[in-house]
């Protein structure tokens, strides 16, 4: 395949460039430095907190641009691109909407913090791996003194099955993304990943034939159709495997680092 075209290369982290061991490979800092050889520009695009992303690229963290909260924030190094807030007026009413549901776990996602109220521990635990600061308040509706991007929803059967239909009328005012196997995300309707995408490409003067995308889930389908060559991973959601041009092994199977080297090797040629 000719990648030759290739000038920015954009991917997802959870179920696509980290394993589920939620690690980048030490392959993939490898291949970064090729990319950099060759001026290809990479761009990190997650539903997670902009301090965890930063977490996983300490050594790269001031040369890669990162999407963090589903395209709500964007930082390149120490320099913010641009937000997308959620309306203040629609966060109580939506949090109070979750709290009516069983065993649903709710995150106001800030830019200084992410805020939870459950002290359930098994949460807790799995919740610290996609945000690295966070506080534990009594009541959500009552945080005021920070920037707020979403709000995500947890269940630990399927948010799709179990949080979707009871927050989808919520579609008219606000954006609603299955984000994941058991996450939902609400957030302003310019908060996904396309959005911030189709920022980035006009600010790098990069085009769809020049872009390369990887996903694996619905909150990644709105970037993956700004990209000529947009991967669905082989663990991906069939939405995704069904909009991509391309698709390649699964991220335990290191698949985004086996195109990137591919990509690399087309453009020593």
């Amino acid at each position: 395949m000719d990648f030759s075209k290739v000038k920015l290369v954009v991917t997802d982290m959870d179920g696509t460039l980290l394993n589920s061991k939620s690690e980048v490979s030490d392959r993939f800092f490898e291949v970064y430095e090729q990319l950099k050889k060759h001026n290809i520009k990479f761009i990190a695009a997650s539903g997670r907190q902009y301090y965890s992303i930063v977490d996983r690229f300490e050594a790269i963290k001031d040369e890669i641009t990162i999407v963090a909260e589903n395209g709500a924030f964007a930082k390149h190094g120490d320099k913010e691109l641009f937000t997308a807030e959620l309306p203040t007026n629609h966060i109580s009413k939506s949090i109070n909407m979750l709290r009516s549901l069983d065993n649903v776990y709710i995150v106001l996602c800030g830019k200084n913090a992410a805020y939870i109220e459950t002290k359930d521990e098994k949460f807790i635990n799995m919740f610290k791996n996609y945000y690295s600061e966070f506080r534990v308040v009594d009541d959500l509706t009552k945080i005021t003194d920070d920037t707020f991007f979403k709000i995500a929803a947890y269940h630990f059967d399927c948010s799709e099955t179990h949080i979707y239909p009871a927050v989808k009328q919520l579609e008219n005012d606000l954006q609603i993304i299955v984000s994941g196997k058991n996450w939902l995300d609400i957030s302003h309707n310019n908060a996904n990943k396309g959005f911030a995408l189709n920022i980035l490409q006009n600010k790098l003067g990069v085009t769809k034939e020049e872009t390369m995308v990887f996903g694996d889930y619905n909150n990644d389908l709105k970037m993956l159709e700004l990209a000529h060559f947009s991967y669905a991973m082989k663990n991906a959601h069939p939405n995704v495997q069904r909009i991509s041009n391309f698709s390649t092994k699964s991220n335990d199977e290191q698949g985004v680092e086996l195109v990137l080297e591919q990509l690399i090797h087309s453009k020593k040629q």
